[in-house]
Protein backbone atom coordinates (compact mmCIF):
# COMPACT_ATOMS: atom_id res chain seq x y z
CA UNK A 1 0.00 0.00 0.00
CA UNK A 2 1.33 3.41 -1.00
CA UNK A 3 1.81 6.19 1.51
CA UNK A 4 1.18 9.74 0.32
CA UNK A 5 1.56 13.07 2.11
CA UNK A 6 -0.34 16.24 1.29
CA UNK A 7 1.40 19.42 2.39
CA UNK A 8 -0.54 22.65 2.05
CA UNK A 9 -0.86 26.31 2.99
CA UNK A 10 -4.29 27.83 3.47
CA UNK A 11 -5.21 31.34 4.52
CA UNK A 12 -9.01 31.31 4.25
CA UNK A 13 -9.59 27.56 4.44
CA UNK A 14 -10.15 27.05 0.71
CA UNK A 15 -6.91 25.17 0.03
CA UNK A 16 -7.33 23.24 3.27
CA UNK A 17 -10.77 22.08 2.08
CA UNK A 18 -9.23 21.02 -1.23
CA UNK A 19 -6.52 19.07 0.62
CA UNK A 20 -9.10 17.26 2.74
CA UNK A 21 -11.19 16.33 -0.31
CA UNK A 22 -8.12 15.12 -2.20
CA UNK A 23 -7.19 13.02 0.84
CA UNK A 24 -10.68 11.47 0.75
CA UNK A 25 -10.08 10.50 -2.88
CA UNK A 26 -6.73 8.93 -2.03
CA UNK A 27 -8.29 6.98 0.85
CA UNK A 28 -10.97 5.69 -1.54
CA UNK A 29 -8.20 3.83 -3.40
CA UNK A 30 -6.89 2.16 -0.26
CA UNK A 31 -3.68 4.21 -0.15
CA UNK A 32 -2.52 5.80 3.10
CA UNK A 33 -2.45 9.58 3.31
CA UNK A 34 -1.24 12.16 5.82
CA UNK A 35 -2.14 15.86 5.82
CA UNK A 36 0.32 18.49 7.07
CA UNK A 37 0.29 22.27 7.13
CA UNK A 38 3.46 23.50 5.40
CA UNK A 39 4.77 25.55 8.32
CA UNK A 40 4.51 22.53 10.64
CA UNK A 41 6.99 20.35 8.76
CA UNK A 42 10.29 20.44 6.90
CA UNK A 43 10.99 19.35 3.33
CA UNK A 44 12.93 16.30 4.52
CA UNK A 45 9.59 14.67 5.37
CA UNK A 46 8.95 14.16 1.64
CA UNK A 47 11.55 11.37 1.55
CA UNK A 48 9.49 9.31 4.03
CA UNK A 49 6.61 8.90 1.55
CA UNK A 50 6.09 7.18 -1.77
CA UNK A 51 4.66 10.40 -3.24
CA UNK A 52 3.46 13.83 -2.21
CA UNK A 53 1.02 16.55 -3.18
CA UNK A 54 1.62 20.24 -2.58
CA UNK A 55 -1.26 22.69 -2.18
CA UNK A 56 -1.10 26.44 -1.95
CA UNK A 57 -3.16 29.56 -2.23
CA UNK A 58 -1.82 32.40 -4.33
CA UNK A 59 -0.72 35.54 -2.56
CA UNK A 60 -0.77 39.02 -4.07
CA UNK A 61 -0.26 39.05 -7.80
CA UNK A 62 0.78 35.43 -8.29
CA UNK A 63 3.31 34.84 -5.52
CA UNK A 64 3.86 31.94 -3.18
CA UNK A 65 2.62 32.68 0.34
CA UNK A 66 5.31 33.29 2.95
CA UNK A 67 4.56 29.92 4.59
CA UNK A 68 5.80 28.11 1.48
CA UNK A 69 8.96 30.12 0.82
CA UNK A 70 11.09 28.44 3.52
CA UNK A 71 9.76 25.01 2.52
CA UNK A 72 10.70 25.61 -1.12
CA UNK A 73 14.20 26.66 -0.06
CA UNK A 74 14.49 23.46 2.02
CA UNK A 75 13.36 21.37 -0.95
CA UNK A 76 16.45 22.52 -2.81
CA UNK A 77 18.54 20.66 -0.19
CA UNK A 78 16.58 17.38 -0.57
CA UNK A 79 17.14 14.97 -3.47
CA UNK A 80 13.72 14.95 -5.11
CA UNK A 81 14.83 13.55 -8.47
CA UNK A 82 12.24 11.07 -9.74
CA UNK A 83 9.96 11.70 -6.74
CA UNK A 84 6.28 11.63 -7.72
CA UNK A 85 4.19 14.74 -7.10
CA UNK A 86 1.38 17.00 -8.25
CA UNK A 87 0.24 20.47 -7.23
CA UNK A 88 -3.13 22.02 -6.44
CA UNK A 89 -4.47 25.26 -5.06
CA UNK A 90 -6.97 28.04 -4.89
CA UNK A 91 -6.89 31.47 -6.44
CA UNK A 92 -8.86 34.43 -7.69
CA UNK A 93 -9.39 35.18 -11.40
CA UNK A 94 -9.55 38.91 -10.70
CA UNK A 95 -5.74 38.86 -10.40
CA UNK A 96 -3.49 38.93 -13.45
CA UNK A 97 -1.95 35.53 -12.62
CA UNK A 98 -4.71 33.12 -11.65
CA UNK A 99 -3.29 30.54 -9.23
CA UNK A 100 0.21 31.78 -10.02
CA UNK A 101 1.65 30.12 -6.88
CA UNK A 102 0.43 26.73 -8.14
CA UNK A 103 2.35 27.29 -11.37
CA UNK A 104 5.44 28.44 -9.45
CA UNK A 105 5.42 25.29 -7.29
CA UNK A 106 4.99 23.03 -10.30
CA UNK A 107 7.89 24.70 -12.11
CA UNK A 108 10.08 24.36 -9.00
CA UNK A 109 9.26 20.64 -8.77
CA UNK A 110 10.24 20.16 -12.43
CA UNK A 111 13.44 22.11 -11.80
CA UNK A 112 14.25 19.76 -8.89
CA UNK A 113 13.73 16.70 -11.10
CA UNK A 114 10.43 15.53 -9.65
CA UNK A 115 7.95 13.64 -11.82
CA UNK A 116 4.71 15.59 -12.20
CA UNK A 117 2.10 12.80 -12.19
CA UNK A 118 -0.80 14.90 -13.46
CA UNK A 119 -1.88 18.41 -14.35
CA UNK A 120 -2.37 20.84 -11.50
CA UNK A 121 -5.82 21.34 -10.03
CA UNK A 122 -6.90 24.97 -9.68
CA UNK A 123 -10.07 26.23 -8.02
CA UNK A 124 -11.35 29.77 -7.70
CA UNK A 125 -11.99 30.53 -4.03
CA UNK A 126 -13.43 27.42 -2.36
CA UNK A 127 -14.50 24.33 -4.28
CA UNK A 128 -18.09 24.28 -5.55
CA UNK A 129 -20.09 21.02 -5.37
CA UNK A 130 -18.75 20.04 -8.81
CA UNK A 131 -15.21 20.99 -7.85
CA UNK A 132 -15.47 18.97 -4.64
CA UNK A 133 -15.99 15.93 -6.86
CA UNK A 134 -13.01 17.00 -9.00
CA UNK A 135 -10.85 17.25 -5.86
CA UNK A 136 -11.74 13.68 -4.86
CA UNK A 137 -11.10 12.49 -8.41
CA UNK A 138 -7.74 14.31 -8.38
CA UNK A 139 -6.74 12.30 -5.30
CA UNK A 140 -8.00 9.04 -6.77
CA UNK A 141 -6.17 9.64 -10.05
CA UNK A 142 -2.95 10.53 -8.24
CA UNK A 143 -3.03 7.33 -6.18
CA UNK A 144 -3.88 5.26 -9.29
CA UNK A 145 -0.91 6.73 -11.17
CA UNK A 146 1.31 5.94 -8.22
CA UNK A 147 0.13 2.32 -8.25
CA UNK A 148 0.87 2.19 -11.99
CA UNK A 149 4.43 3.45 -11.40
CA UNK A 150 5.16 1.02 -8.55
Amino acid sequence: MSKIIIIYASLTGNTEEMAELIAEGIKNTGAGVDLKVVDECSAGILKKYDAYLLGTYTWGDGELPDEFIDFVEEMEEVDLKQSVTAVFGSGDTSYRLYCGAVDLLEEKMKELGAVIAQDSLKVEYGPSKEEQILCRQFGEAFAARLYAVN
